[in-house]
């Protein structure tokens, strides 16, 4: 797959494309119904900036102190005491701090909503998913018991607090987003990025494309929505265009997609046909109600060794039933399960392998009040955390369990093998 870019505006609607009635042309020739939003709307850049100059991840805060992880919390605190950073664990402030601290895995936050059009709150996301956890971290075991991996004694792993955020400025915060992230793809790190809503994917999955090559990085997508829609009225960038746009950017090629868990009213059949030309597997709840997961998430991970040659994984806690994350801007009934998503977010990271992932959507004033949608997104994190680290120590055969962990349903032989 050719990964040469282009700055041409040949994906993007123009001004001049409006027709008749005040209603646009999209790049596909079809009407979209919305108004004439003035002279120029329509121009908006098909693909974000290149580089990473200006990063915004250094400040005067940071200048001249050695480079390295700063523990901001004791050894060993609850999740309720001290400094809530991801899991209690040290902080890295500038690339430089990841690098001389031999980071694995980067854990940052996109504090963003400005592009949601459902149930706003999402920008408080990444701190409800931290502050969330009663378990803490850094200094006690993480120790799934479901695999018997510790990933923190495998793994680095930080928190490398949030992306700038500018208020009221889409394209200037997605640049900043595409460089923040970039930052820690460029140490060697895997990002793993709290949303925010789900508009961040693009600029986020970019700074992997701009590191690994257009063309060569592949997206599972876990969603109650396709999210590649032509515009929300109002922003060709918006928290249901995202795929759209990393494909119609060239980022992300629609066959190098798969998704999970669409269910409810949308998208129409148009939309269902361009994903269809451009080769987007996807994989609705109809066929998992029909199938049940376990098949369906086999073909998704083969799908997935099949497609690319890196994996990122884009969960929209949406994805589960509202039973299971009630505090998301579009819930939709008839969802996955929380035992699904962590399975399944563990077993791509653990047999695929994957170069980041973002956990978006997450709006807790709509939470409940034991935070269950902030809990639930925390521990995916824990979860691709644990499939990071089996990947590093060989544990990477299909749906991998530790034989301790099976109960008395196998024979004493079986669970006391390992």
């Amino acid at each position: 797959m050719s990964e040469q870019r282009s700055d041409s505006p040949q994906d993007t609607p123009r001004p001049s494309d409006h027709g008749p009635e005040g209603h646009a042309h999209g790049p596909d020739g079809h009407h979209h119904h919305h108004h004439d939003f003035g002279e120029g709307f329509w121009a908006q850049p098909p693909r974000l900036g290149r580089g990473l100059e200006g990063h915004g991840a250094v400040d005067d805060f940071n200048v001249g102190r050695p480079p390295g992880p700063i523990f901001v919390n004791r050894k060993g605190e609850g999740g309720f005491a001290g400094i809530q950073t991801f899991a209690k664990l040290p902080v890295c402030l500038t690339p430089e701090d990841l690098v001389a601290g031999e980071i694995d895995v980067a854990i940052c936050g996109v504090p963003w909503d400005a592009t949601a059009s459902g149930r706003s709150g999402t920008n408080h996301g990444p701190l409800a998913i931290r502050a969330c956890d009663y378990k803490g971290g850094y200094g006690r075991p993480h120790y799934s018991l479901d695999v018997r991996v510790d990933a923190f004694e495998t793994l680095r792993v930080c928190d490398y607090g949030d992306a700038p955020i500018r208020v009221g400025n889409t394209w200037t915060t997605f640049e900043e987003i595409r460089k923040f992230v970039g930052t820690i793809v460029d140490s060697g790190a895997v990002p793993i990025i709290l949303g925010g809503d789900h508009a961040t994917t693009w600029p986020s999955a970019t700074a992997l494309a701009d590191h690994y090559g257009y063309g060569k990085v592949g997206i599972v997508h876990f969603d109650a929505h396709a999210d590649t829609g032509t515009d929300t009225p109002g922003s060709l960038a918006s928290h249901g265009t995202p795929m759209r746009k990393l494909i119609e950017s060239g980022a992300v090629p629609g066959k190098n997609f798969v998704q999970v868990g669409l269910r409810g009213y949308w998208p129409d059949q148009e939309t269902i046909d361009w994903m269809e030309e451009r080769q987007m597997r996807t994989h609705f709840m109809a066929e998992i109600n029909r199938d049940g997961f376990e098949k369906v998430l086999e073909r998704a991970v083969d799908e997935a060794l099949d497609q690319a040659d890196h994996l990122y994984i884009s969960l929209d806690i949406d994805v589960a039933d509202p039973a299971y994350a009630p505090g998301t801007g579009t819930p939709e009934p008839g969802g996955l399960t929380s035992i699904h998503v962590l399975t399944a977010v563990r077993r791509l990271a653990a047999e695929v392998g994957i170069v980041g992932m973002d956990v978006v959507e997450v709006s807790p004033p709509y939470d409940d009040r034991g935070e269950i949608t902030a809990l639930l997104a925390n521990r995916a994190v824990r979860e691709a955390l644990t499939g990071i680290a089996m990947r590093r120590k060989g544990l990477t055969e299909p749906d991998y369990l530790h034989p301790g962990a099976l109960g008395p349903g196998h024979s004493r032989a079986l669970r006391d093998k390992g």
